[in-house]
């Protein structure tokens, strides 16, 4: 298994903090917030891959040098306004089998290795979930519905009407043979931008299951929410 985590953001709304600097990297808990991340799956990824842009590029290869298995993709972009977006960010990845992909701006409070090991049970590409019970929240993001046995029934990004209250955040387990549909995604009309759209995409094309996080999800998207977890996040289980 290979992972992809997609840092090629540019962070906006934590300037002037993230202005020069990239997000992931910003420290959270006396350590780099990508780093977190990493530990907790360094058993299980052969290879993974930082998609970043060409401005931060020289940042992440400067922390890359000090981690094994670590490879530093430069997507080429320099303004948040002519980014190629989180899908085409997973293609320029070029990965061909399994492999896990994720946002490099989260933290949790679980590992992530049962996420990894429910989807290899199910032979499936996989998503992750949580109940999310406010409305305003539900229309901000990626909602499904599942059956009983936590197939997925239906996936709307960001729903004017959501039809459940099954909110997934940027964690995917994509299965070789699907992760190699990107391009035919694009070409279908997928939004490149949101990276669940390929995953509401490709729900529509093969059987897809989802894993309930037994845990919190911390998203760091602004000062607000970078502050609440700065100095007070101390790992998984804590």
């Amino acid at each position: 298994m290979k992972t992809i985590i997609l840092a090629a953001g540019y962070a906006t709304r934590l300037y002037p903090l993230t202005e020069n600097f990239p997000k992931p990297l910003l420290p959270v808990g006396g350590r780099p917030i990508l780093d977190w991340l990493l530990s907790d799956i360094s058993s299980q990824a052969e290879e993974t891959i930082v998609v970043t842009n060409h401005r931060f590029f020289p940042i992440f290869e400067t922390w890359s040098a000090e981690k094994d298995r670590v490879r530093v993709i430069d997507d080429g972009t320099v303004t948040n306004e002519d980014c190629l977006g989180a899908v085409r960010d997973i293609q320029a990845a070029g990965v061909d089998e399994d492999c896990l992909v994720m946002a490099g701006d989260n933290v949790l409070t679980f590992s992530l290795l049962p996420f990894i090991r429910y989807s290899l049970e199910k032979k499936t590409s996989c998503v992750m979930c949580y109940e999310e019970k406010r409305i305003e929240a539900l229309g901000r993001t990626a909602v499904i519905t599942t059956d009983g046995e936590g197939r997925i029934t239906s996936y709307e990004e960001k729903p004017e009407a959501p039809k459940g209250c099954l909110a997934v955040p940027p964690f995917y387990y994509y299965r070789a043979e699907d992760i190699g549909r990107v391009g035919e995604a694009l070409n279908d009309g997928c939004n490149a931008d949101a990276p669940g759209s390929f995953a509401a995409w490709l729900s529509g094309k093969v059987e897809m299951y989802a894993w309930r996080m037994p845990g919190r999800r911390y998203d760091i998207g602004d000062m607000k929410s970078y502050e609440a977890v700065r100095d007070r996040y101390a790992g998984i289980g804590k």
